[in-house]
Order: C-alpha cells, then structure tokens, then sequence
C-alpha cells in the first residue's frame, strides 16, 4: 500500500511541476493559461508552451526517468548504492565515444548516437571482463568501474585539447550536461529508442530480482546468472548512451533517484516505477534551478552535480555511522 500511494504521489508531484515549468520563463503563464494551451488553444501562449517550452520538460522528466532506472539496474545488480552508471565509468564511456565522433569523425547525429553506445557498451565489456573473476562480485565491479572511469577521464580531456578551438568549447559546455537546445528534432529519436528499451527493461525486472537473492539462490532457480547480468548491463548502457548522446553526461540522478525512490516506497529492492518518476522529478527540478532560479543560467548537469554532491556525502557519513 505504501509503495503505491508513494508512486502515486511521484507521479501527481513530477506532473504538477512540469505545468509550473512551462509557466515560467521570459514570458511567464500562469497555470490556467499553461492547461489552455495544452489542450489545444491557439494563440501565442501555445506557442510558448507547445513549441517552446514543451520538449525541454518533456526531455527532463523522460531523459530523468531513464537514469533512474539504469541506477536503479546497476544498483540491483551490484547490491550497492554506489554502482551507478556514472561512477563505474559507463556515462563518461558514452561521452568518450561522442567526443570521438564529433571531434575526430565530425559525424551528425546519427553518428553521435551510436557512438556514444558503442562506447559504452565497450566500456562495460572492459569493466565487465576486468572485474571477472569466476563470476562478478558488485563491488569488484565498482572498484574496476572507477578505475575506468579516471582512465576515460584523461582521455576525454586529450581529445577536448586537441580538437579545433570552436568544437572542443562547444563539446566542453555539451559535456556539462545540457538540455537548453534539445528540441523535438533531437527528442523524437531519443524518445523513440527508450520506448523501444522499455519493454526490455521491464521483462528483466523479475530475473533481476532473482538475481538479488544472490549467485546460488538464482541459479538454483534455474535462472542463468552470467547471462542475465550480462543482459542487465547492456539494457543499463543503451539507457545511459541514449541520455548522454542527447544531452550529455548528466550526473547523479542515477545515483541518488534510485535511493531515493527505495526509502519513499519502503520496498526491499529497488522498484524500477518509482525510480523511474523520482529521476524525472529530480532532472526536471534540477533544470528549473538551473534555468529560473540561479543569478544566471548553467547546463543541468552543473546542479545535478551540486546536488548529488550533497547527496553522496550524506550517503558515506550514514554509512560510516552505520559501520561505527
């Protein structure tokens, strides 16, 4: 009953912040005249808020959604609140591959995108075989993911240093994690491939909860533990690199969504829903910091760093008490 009302509860709160977002702006509406414009009244305000407005919460609240749930799958697989996406390295293995293409291919979009999940995907090939020691173990996983993740870090700083002046400080404000000029032309196809993973990562839910009991007790249910984390992973990068080669790396709301999500259901495991909504709640109120709230505008992924900056250190300090 809880989880539900808790999910229930997400649910009203991400989209009663969404119609205050498309209110505010240069050209502030106020809520009647956001659900006006919705529901179809032309005018100029719809304009403001259907093409304008629109794909930028759109893409918060989806793009939010997405990063929860490819936390709340690293954090099941690994059975730790540190094994995200952006701390074992498979975010910045996505924005290596999309450095590689802009700055070394100078490919579209097209490119872009599959850059960023060759790259992440080959990033948690290394990770996974590094950290392969008959079977995976989560916090070898994240030990090797780290590693990995400072190792890409140099690399994508010699790539920004030796790319023309103009395309590294474009990839450098891009790499900040940015969804200021996401439009529908770059949402559509973005929305396109999460629809199409959504399924998928629905259909792993109950193996995975298997795979929470542990190694023995999985396979002594006759489900196949290497395959199915394998699989879990590559459903965990193809959410990752949709995100990022879109907007760019985004940091922490896959850390923190998941989390965050556990304690407002009370749920054993991870519900994938629930983190699902708190990573839209989380991106989209980022960015309404971001845009409206801030002396200036920053890219979102400036105060999602902020945040779960906060977020992480109140996360070792429990944890130190608890062990203490």
């Amino acid at each position: 009953m809880r989880a539900r009302v808790a999910t229930l509860a997400l649910l009203v709160a991400a989209l009663l912040l969404a119609v205050v977002a498309l209110g505010l702006g240069d050209y502030p509406l106020s809520v009647p005249e956001v659900v006006r414009a919705l529901v179809g009244d032309q005018g100029f305000a719809s304009t403001i808020v259907t093409e304008w407005r629109l794909p930028r919460v759109l893409v918060a609240l989806v793009f939010g959604a997405a990063l929860g749930v490819s936390g709340a799958l690293f954090q099941s697989l690994t059975r730790n609140p540190l094994g995200s996406p952006d701390v074992i390295g498979f975010s910045t293995g996505s924005y290596t591959g999309v450095l590689l293409v802009t700055t070394v291919f100078g490919t579209g979009t097209l490119g872009v995108s599959a850059g960023a999940l060759i790259a992440g995907l080959g990033t948690a090939l290394v990770v996974y075989l590094l950290a392969y020691r008959n079977g995976v173990q989560g916090f070898r996983l994240i030990v090797v993911g780290i590693g990995v993740t400072g190792m890409l870090h140099g690399v994508n700083v010699w790539l920004l240093l030796r790319a023309k002046t103009e395309v590294a400080m474009a990839a450098s404000i891009w790499g900040a994690g940015s969804i200021s000029l996401t439009g529908w032309s770059q949402a559509v196809p973005a929305f396109v491939v999460l629809a199409v993973l959504t399924p998928l990562v629905w259909a792993s839910s109950g193996p995975l909860r298997q795979l929470e009991l542990g190694d023995d007790a999985a396979g002594a249910h006759g489900l196949r533990v290497e395959s199915t984390r394998l699989l879990v992973v590559v459903l965990g990068v193809a959410l990752i690199a949709t995100v990022t080669a879109t907007a760019g790396p985004i940091a922490f709301v896959a850390l923190s969504a998941p989390q965050i999500a556990r304690r407002l259901t009370g749920s054993p495991g991870l519900p994938l829903g629930a983190s699902a909504l708190t990573g839209g709640l989380v991106l989209l109120g980022a960015d309404v910091i971001a845009q409206h709230v801030l002396p200036t505008a920053v890219p979102v992924g400036v105060v999602t760093v902020v945040l779960g900056g906060v977020y992480l250190l109140a996360l070792i300090v429990q944890e130190a008490r608890r062990r203490w």
